[in-house]
């Protein structure tokens, strides 16, 4: 498993939620400001200089108004050019 910051999938992640906050017509200053957290941890996370854990990614899911389920598919397709089953 490569754990870089810098590989294709995480690459592939940091992108997705860069195009959901667009999305979502937030600047970063915003979304921060809606997680009540410095603007420099949104733009460290978009990125590449930080990693988002499990509850993070969830907390702003819910703020930018992403569905999960549909959010993991479309990085499974992305990364692997079609939807594999989740085992």
């Amino acid at each position: 498993m490569v754990a870089s910051l810098h590989s294709f999938k995480h690459d592939i992640f940091r992108a997705l939620l860069i195009e959901a906050r667009k999305d979502a017509q937030l600047t970063q200053v915003q979304l921060a400001e809606k997680l009540n957290i410095p603007q420099s941890f949104v733009s460290k996370y978009e990125r590449g200089e930080r990693r988002l854990d499990f509850t993070e990614f969830i907390e702003i899911a819910d703020l930018l108004g992403i569905d999960t389920s549909l959010f993991i598919a479309n990085y499974k397709i992305k990364i692997t050019g079609y939807l594999t089953p989740i085992n």
